[in-house]
């Protein structure tokens, strides 16, 4: 029997939030199996940014990543904000350990190609992309590895990579080995019928429901990679995939209620 590993993922809006973060590693820290969490950026990057005068350049809501911003993001996502979270983590006697995608060659990007578009510094990946074999041996140690969303490519380039699809992909990588719950945890209560109504939860996606609700236009943008990156892993034999909301941790844990689940 396999055994069960937790890859956790979480957005800017908690990170931006001192208190729920504290309350949300608290909850976290208290998970007994292996555990792997992935976090995003937050406006703090934003906010250096326009501290220093760059401009950030953005295509169809994406953010373009000139040499200037890949510095800026390295520095907040890689530095500031993945060893704060580590050091709470250490505090609550979690022994975490903070990655970018360059250490150990635990993420292997590839930068991304558009026929209209140069993203500059910005990496994409696929399940193959993760160092499996080292991973484990991590997991195996005790640790609980803690992952900015930043990849490189080991030709001396380090990129900015979307965080859902960082947590997706490693679910990915390693249900072969681990019974793999990923969760989404973000500021709703799960995926919503209607946005202005935090009753209205939908308590499972197919991806055929997935098409008929965004055709629709009853998902929000924010929602969108999300689901997308969801729907990829559940199609990649992994074992579980939830969207919840960041303060139900510690209930979906214990009794599986929260939420919102994807389904094939």
């Amino acid at each position: 029997m396999k055994e069960k590993l937790y890859i956790i993922k979480i957005g800017g809006a908690l990170i931006d939030d001192e208190e729920l973060l504290n309350q949300f590693l608290e909850q976290f820290s208290g998970i007994n199996e292996k555990k792997i969490l992935v976090h995003g950026g937050g406006k703090l990057a934003t906010m250096l940014a326009d501290k220093l005068g760059i401009e950030q350049k953005m295509v169809n809501g994406r953010r373009i990543t000139d040499k200037d911003t890949l510095d800026i993001v390295t520095m907040v996502y890689a530095g500031g904000i993945n060893k704060n979270i580590v050091e709470k983590l250490q505090q609550k006697k979690c022994n975490a350990i903070g990655f970018s995608g360059a250490d150990g060659n635990l993420i292997k990007a590839k930068k991304r190609e558009h026929a209209e578009i140069d993203f500059g510094f910005v990496g994409d990946i696929n399940k193959k992309s993760v160092n499996r074999k080292l991973l484990s041996k991590l997991l195996k140690l005790g640790l609980v590895p803690v992952f900015s969303a930043i990849t490189h490519d080991k030709k001396g380039n380090l990129f900015n990579t979307n965080a859902d699809t960082i947590a997706s992909v490693m679910a990915q990588a390693l249900s072969s080995k681990y019974e793999v719950e990923l969760l989404y945890c973000f500021d709703k209560e799960g995926v919503l019928e209607d946005v202005n109504n935090p009753e209205s939860v939908i308590k499972s996606v197919s991806e055929k429901e997935f098409s008929v609700l965004k055709e629709q236009g009853k998902l929000h943008k924010g929602i969108l990679p999300k689901l997308e990156n969801a729907l990829g892993a559940i199609k990649n034999n992994v074992n579980k995939v939830f969207l919840i909301k960041e303060t139900q941790l510690k209930n979906h844990i214990e009794n599986h209620h929260a939420g919102t689940e994807i389904c094939l």
